[in-house]
């Protein structure tokens, strides 16, 4: 079967430093796959070459079978791959109902055209308020979206990611900053939402990570020395040793 995502030999360089090396990356169709690693590995730098934000050195990044590596953010995502960042990333001055509708409007297939009123689209309107029922935002629809707690933000986040129908969703540190409680009701959320979905996610909670994923990759120094089920990289050497920190004979 062909995998969602397929990154192979990939290497990214700034200058005389480089931050990707030999980068070889397989995520299956439906899964829910983690990537772990101490800062500084190059998760962040990872996602944005899977999503089109930089472009490699070298190597070739595939989606659903299709050379991506080269193309530009909005065309990767026109292909079916939709992402979330690090920073919280919604318009603040819009309303929680008009984030959402944005993603929804190119979704549906609707393009700009000043002639068109969008209060006017039933089907906007309704996966609109579809998406803000499942994110459990409604009763918050009317307020605009900087003045949500830090837990709804990203939750919005998470609606918007999602609202444009992609099929690959990746989602940066969604939980952090986060209480136990609103973790573990973005964990739900996430889990609920990307259901049939492949989802790729990088976490530094742990228990999220071996919680949600199904399998997990390890990355250190921008090279992935392990991947496997959780229960494998629980057992890992190479993980104990260079990710948890623990001496190995």
């Amino acid at each position: 079967m062909t995998a969602a995502i397929q990154v192979n030999a990939v290497e990214k360089s700034f200058g005389n430093v480089q931050i990707i090396r030999d980068l070889n990356l397989s995520v299956a169709k439906g899964e829910r796959h983690a990537i772990i690693g101490p800062n500084g590995a190059g998760k962040s730098t990872t996602f944005n070459l899977i999503s089109g934000y930089i472009k490699p050195t070298s190597g070739e990044i595939r989606l659903n079978g299709e050379v991506t590596s080269g193309l530009r953010p909005f065309e990767i995502n026109r292909r079916g791959l939709s992402r979330s960042f690090q920073v919280t990333n919604v318009f603040a001055r819009m309303t929680v109902w008009e984030n959402v509708r944005c993603a929804v409007l190119w979704a549906t297939g609707h393009r700009y055209a000043f002639w068109k009123n969008v209060d006017n689209l039933p089907e906007v309107k309704q996966r609109t308020a579809q998406i803000l029922d499942d994110i459990h935002l409604s009763h918050r629809s009317d307020v605009p979206a900087g003045l949500l707690t830090y837990a709804e933000q990203r939750e919005l986040e998470i609606g918007i990611t999602i609202a444009g129908g992609a099929n690959v969703i990746m989602l940066d540190e969604p939980t952090a900053g986060m209480s136990h409680a609103e973790t573990e009701r973005a964990v739900a959320l996430i889990r609920r939402l990307t259901e049939g979905r492949t989802l790729v996610i990088v976490e530094h909670d742990m228990s999220v990570v071996f919680g949600l994923a199904d399998r997990i990759s390890v990355l250190v120094y921008g090279h992935i020395i392990a991947s496997g089920t959780p229960e494998e990289i629980r057992g890992n050497p190479k993980v104990k040793e260079a990710y948890l920190g623990e001496e190995v004979d």
